[in-house]
């Protein structure tokens, strides 16, 4: 996957990410969702790299990328550690300024970063979200059905890992139908590679993923409302039309509430945006980041 771009490992301190770049020009970062690597954006990154330098890489416990342990408040798997090693990333590789692409979890990384280092990111945009702390605090029936994982993941170690342990990839595949509107859009090799490292090491990482987005990130988001601090570069918001987001929320409302330049636009797919509509989702980060 991705073959045409160069792989490497990026040694941060303790901490190793697994990225893969091509092409020239502005430095663009990709970042993945749950439960996938960076390999999603296979469909749409060459052409990227066609106009840009774009890095996608392996979040902190996810992918080939370190899975550290944890602490009693999750704050290892906390956005804001996995974003400062996406920062750390690009600066290495020589980009102290950068635009950026996240979708689910890689969004919410992304959001982390652009209110921690406002001079790194000159746009953001965030695929099939909305904020972290408004999904939580506005919880219903109807989101807990669509998003139990929400709170499945978040139960105490170990009986989460324990559960999707006994058959990671039945696990694996039910989160892709149930999320996905089209099955097709999964290549052979990119199911493959999600299974690959989908790990007893991703699989425990990733529940601390969850369960610092239910901790220590509200506590963070809560810092930033509570001083008024929004994002301050533009910020476009896409998400699928046929999915659960954009049904259930005023997407572009309610990042009005973080982002003062907010834009965006439902497309015709699932949550799986890059990979079930490359196409719409290749021409509006285009028109975006242009």
């Amino acid at each position: 996957m991705l073959d045409q771009f160069h792989k490497a490992t990026a040694q941060l301190g303790d901490i190793s990410i697994r990225y893969a770049m091509a092409g020239s020009g502005p430095p663009l970062l990709l970042l993945h969702g749950y439960p996938q690597t960076h390999v999603m954006w296979h469909k749409i990154a060459p052409t990227l790299a066609e106009r840009f330098t774009v890095v996608a890489s392996d979040m902190r416990a996810y992918g080939d990328s370190s899975k550290p342990p944890t602490d009693a408040h999750h704050s290892p798997y906390s956005k804001r550690a996995m974003g400062n090693d996406q920062v750390e990333l690009m600066r290495q590789l020589g980009f102290e300024e950068f635009l950026l692409a996240g979708h689910d979890r890689g969004g919410r990384v992304g959001h982390r970063i652009a209110l921690d280092h406002p001079d790194a990111i000159h746009k953001l945009a965030v695929l099939d979200i909305a904020p972290t702390y408004t999904m939580y605090r506005t919880t219903d029936m109807e989101f807990a059905r669509a998003y139990y994982h929400w709170f499945f993941l978040i139960q105490p170690h170990d009986l989460p890992e324990r559960m999707i342990g006994a058959d990671p990839a039945f696990y694996l595949n039910k989160k892709f139908g149930q999320w996905g509107r089209d099955s097709a859009a999964f290549t052979p090799e990119a199911l493959a590679e999600s299974h690959r490292c989908f790990t007893p090491e991703t699989i425990h990482a990733s529940c601390e993923d969850y369960r610092a987005s239910a901790t220590i990130d509200l506590e963070h988001d809560q810092v930033d409302i509570d001083q008024g601090r929004k994002v301050q570069c533009p910020l476009l918001c896409l998400w699928g039309e046929k999915g659960f987001v954009g049904q259930k929320y005023d997407v572009i409302a309610e990042w009005k509430k973080w982002a003062d330049q907010v834009e965006g636009k439902g497309l015709p797919c699932g949550h799986y945006l890059p990979e079930e509509a490359p196409d719409e989702t290749l021409e509006e980060l285009l028109n975006f980041f242009n």
